[in-house]
Parts: C-alpha cells; sequence; structure tokens
C-alpha cells in the first residue's frame, strides 16, 4: 500500500513539471543560460519521461546556471553524503547544490519548483530523523555549509550569522567583543536547524530561545523572491519561523541580537546513578524555589552509569549555595570542572571534548510535564531499566535528560508563565537493524510517563521541536489556534505550497 501510494505521488509530481515544459525556454532565459544550452535541455525535457528523468535535467540546469563546482553530481562525493551527524541521515541524493550565497538558494529554488523535484535542505546536518536534512536519488539535496560568514555589528549588538555556520564559529568569532549570542549548547549543531526550531541555551530563562533573540531573517521564499522579515516587515512571517521550522522558506541570513555574557560560574561533577532520587529531589526544589533567579542554570543528564549535574550562572558568582540551594549541598561528587568564575570559552571547550560527535545511529525524544518528583523517578526507573537491558543486546547507550522551563523563558517568547519540565533523551547505538529495538525504549517511556502525567493532571502537550523525534508532531502540539495560524502563514507565503509537497521532510505543516 506505502509504494503504491509513493508510486502515485510520484506520478503527480511528474504530471505538475510536465504541464510546464513549454515555459522552459522562460526558465532558462530567466537563469542566464546560453541559446545553445537552452536548445539541449529543452529537447531532453521534452524527451522526459518519468521523475528519473526530470530530476536528471533539473541537475543539468542547476549545474549550467550555478556552475559546475556548486553542483555535486554522480558519482556522488560520499563524504558530503556523511556529513551528516547520525547514519540514519546517510541517504544518497541525486545531487548536491552548495549555494555560495543568497542569490544562489534563490536559483536552486526556482530550478526546483519549476521541475517539482523533491529537496532538502541542510544546515549543520544534526538531526537525527531520516530526510530531515537528506533525501535519496528522487531529489536535491540542499547543503547551505558554504553561506557560514559571521559578523558583528559596530556597536556589537548584533550578529548576522549564515546558516551553514555551527555555533562553536559563532563564538569564536564573537569572544573577542565579550558577547555571545543565545544559541545550542552544543558547538558542533548547525545555526539554521536550531534557530527556526527554537533553540534552548543554557542561559534561556534569563534571554529566551535563540528564535526569541532574533532581529531578522533573509528568507528565499518558494517563488524565488528574497525578503527580510522582521517586527516591522512581514510580522506574521517573522513570528513563524520563530520556532515553526523548516515551512515557510529557506533562511539565508539571522540577525541575532547578542547577549552581554563573557565571565560565567561554572560548577560540574558526576554522580553514581544510585544518587538519582536525590539528584531528582533537589532538582525539582530548585525549579520550585532557587530558580526565580533567571541567571542560573542546572543541567541534569542521567547515563546508564553516571549521573552528571551543571551548575551555570550567567555572571561571577561568590555565594552559589543561595543560588543553587539543595543541589550544591548534595554530598561531594567527581568533580570534573571545579566550581569557579570562569570565560565562557573554558566551558566551551569542556563541553566540545565531552559531548565529541561520535559516528552511528542517532535519535531524540521529547516529553514535557509539570514537576513532580515522584511521578519523575518512576520514569526515569522506567527508562532505566528498559535501557539497560536493550544495552546488553545491542550496546546501544542512552541518556535521560532535564531541562528546566520557567516563567522568565516564557516571558521572554511574550506567552503565559507557568513552571515546566521538558525532557529529551539522546539515543545512540551502530546497527540499522537494531533500529526498532533501540527505539521502543524512549517510546515506552514517553507512553507511560504521559499516562502518570495525565492521572495526575499534570500533563503538557508541547513538544520541543528540536528534541523531538521522527514520528512525534511537536507542530500540533502548539494548541490549535497556534497551528491555524502558521498554515494561514505558509499559505499566504507559499500560496502553491512548495515547501509542503516537494520539501522531503523536517516536521511539515501538511503532516500536522
Amino acid at each position: 500500500m506505502q509504494d503504491r501510494a509513493m508510486k502515485l505521488f510520484y506520478a503527480l509530481l511528474f504530471l505538475f513539471a510536465n504541464t510546464t515544459k513549454g515555459d522552459f525556454q522562460t526558465l532558462a532565459s530567466s537563469l542566464n543560460i546560453r541559446n545553445s544550452q537552452i536548445k539541449s535541455l529543452a529537447a531532453q525535457y521534452a524527451q522526459a519521461s518519468n521523475s528519473a528523468d526530470v530530476v536528471q535535467v533539473a541537475c543539468q540546469t542547476a549545474q549550467i546556471s550555478l556552475g559546475e563546482s556548486q553542483v555535486n553530481a554522480s558519482p556522488i562525493n560520499q563524504t558530503l553524503v556523511e556529513e551528516n551527524w547520525s547514519q540514519t541521515c546517510w541517504i544518497e541524493p541525486y545531487h548536491i547544490v552548495m549555494p555560495r550565497n543568497t542569490q544562489d538558494v534563490s536559483v536552486a529554488l526556482k530550478i526546483i519548483t519549476f521541475f517539482a523535484v523533491k529537496f532538502s535542505v541542510r544546515s549543520g546536518g544534526h538531526s537525527p530523523s531520516p530526510g530531515f536534512s537528506s533525501v535519496g536519488k528522487e531529489g536535491i539535496l540542499m547543503d547551505m555549509g558554504k553561506l557560514r560568514e559571521i559578523t558583528l555589528s559596530r556597536d556589537r549588538s548584533v550578529a548576522s550569522v549564515g546558516p551553514g555556520a555551527v555555533w562553536g564559529d559563532v563564538y569564536e568569532v564573537l569572544s573577542t567583543a565579550k558577547v555571545l549570542t543565545v544559541r545550542a549548547r552544543e558547538p558542533v549543531v548547525g545555526v539554521g536547524g536550531s534557530v527556526v526550531g527554537g533553540g534552548y541555551f543554557y542561559f534561556s530563562e534569563q534571554f529566551g530561545l535563540a528564535a526569541d533573540n532574533v532581529k531578522n531573517f533573509e528568507v528565499v521564499l518558494a517563488n524565488s523572491t528574497i525578503v527580510y522579515t522582521n517586527i516591522a516587515s512581514n510580522p506574521d512571517l517573522f513570528r513563524a519561523l520563530k520556532g515553526g521550522g523548516p515551512n515557510f522558506g529557506t533562511v539565508t541570513r539571522y540577525d541575532l541580537y547578542t547577549i552581554p555574557v563573557s565571565t560565567i560560574w561554572v560548577q560540574i561533577s558526576t554522580y553514581p546513578t544510585t544518587m538519582a532520587l536525590p539528584a531528582l529531589t533537589a532538582f525539582d526544589a530548585w525549579q520550585t524555589n532557587g530558580s526565580s533567579d533567571p541567571k542560573s542554570t542546572i543541567a541534569l543528564s542521567i547515563s546508564l552509569d553516571s549521573i552528571l549535574v551543571g551548575l551555570l550562572y550567567s555572571e561571577p558568582l561568590e555565594e552559589p549555595s543561595s543560588v543553587f540551594g539543595d543541589i550544591y549541598g548534595l554530598e561531594v561528587g567527581n568533580v570534573v570542572f571545579p566550581a569557579g568564575n570562569i570565560g565562557f570559552a573554558e566551558l566551551q571547550k569542556w563541553v566540545a571534548g565531552a559531548f565529541l560527535p561520535g559516528r552511528g545511529r542517532h535519535d531524540y525524544r521529547a516529553f514535557a510535564s509539570r514537576t513532580d518528583t515522584n511521578i519523575t523517578y518512576q520514569a526515569y526507573t522506567f527508562w532505566s531499566e528498559k535501557a539497560l537491558a536493550v544495552r546488553d543486546a545491542t550496546g546501544a547507550n542512552q541518556s535521560f535528560v532535564l531541562q528546566h522551563v520557567g516563567t522568565g523563558l516564557i516571558e521572554q517568547g511574550i506567552q503565559k508563565g507557568g513552571n515546566a519540565l521538558w525532557w529529551t533523551t539522546t539515543v545512540d547505538w551502530e546497527n540499522e537493524e537494531d533500529d526498532d529495538l533501540v527505539r521502543q525504549v524512549s517510546i515506552q517511556t514517553t507512553e507511560f510517563w504521559g499516562k502518570l502525567t495525565r492521572e495526575a493532571n499534570l500533563d503538557i502537550s508541547f513538544l520541543y521541536m528540536n528534541d523531538a523525534s521522527r514520528d512525534q508532531n511537536p507542530l500540533a502540539s502548539y494548541g490549535r489556534d497556534c497551528l491555524a495560524r502558521l498554515k494561514e502563514t505558509a499559505l499566504r507565503h507559499d500560496p502553491e505550497q512548495v515547501f509542503q509537497k516537494l520539501q522531503n521532510n523536517g516536521f511539515l505543516l501538511s503532516e500536522s
């Protein structure tokens, strides 16, 4: 049934492209292709009898209009395919377009739209979900890796960043000015996907998500026009891009407000997993009381062998116990980062070494609830039992990560306040044949946890997009009214619904 549906889908795509053959010369002329080349391409296009033929003509058109150095065609450079962090996304496209600038992106989208070819856009390639930053032989991968320019305004208040940059590069440029941007926590994560998916930072309670700190987006729409969107220009699109994912256009530049963070206080310790209950209890006590200081952050990550507790404060601190309370007073663990006031660069260097982007297959999963230590501990013990059994069978490593969401973060996004807890898991394994078995741990954990929170009236429907798994639906979790507004915005700026019909995947509104 699924194969038949896919064949029908491609047949409809080809029919759509086929109806526009008479306009090919208009397209080619707009791309400044020479008449002799137009004649050859037009002849090939006229003889195209299936979707494979069409994507081949699209590839040749891209090579001629953008230059062969900007289009990697058959045989595909496998190094480019394997730039995706997770092997679940190592899918070989028909060809890879590597735009150098915004105009190249506009040209590429014009070609994709005309030929009705499936496509995917990759910035840092850190999504583990198949098809979200990759596409198969039926389509084109647009790799934004060359759009990685980073500049800082003269007054140091705004950083302009290309989607192909990674956050570690952004910090290196801004560090001499002693400012940061709100960003993803791991330096290897790409700018592009993390901002339009939200962007949770160590100090999001104080400054909001990365998406809350965008001044302006430069975007290429489906009709290949380049627009600038901010609070005054295209404000509906501006709001939609701040957490609405890849549904509205391809962002080619992010203008991000900087934050005056340079020297911070940090302590990072590890504990045995037998300390899970005391650690969760202390974390919840901080959420209820100590988190009223928005400069404070606690990172709590439980692996199958140890617990990592990171205490952070966004400026120098002399008396941490008054801020972090019980969790600072836990019996002394293995101190892996001694307490002290340090430059942010030192933390970034430690994180880069501690969380190396290993090869293999990966997955995330998201969950949210109001805080309740007993329920969280039940969910942890449920997860731990299953994750240990799966590790014994497959070698898969998994983590149980809690992320505080308080009123400060929500108010930064101009939303209704209230305490909440986000949970995520990172799952790492090697063999494709273990995919279903390994992923069942996080799926069953969220189902069990959801049942407990619903029974206690502590459930929250929201799912953080950047932590959601391939089968979850974060856009639907935003609420009916919000989802309707996002769909209206997408239809207004993409009336042909190119990003819904041709984009390979990536939490699409058409599937929400």
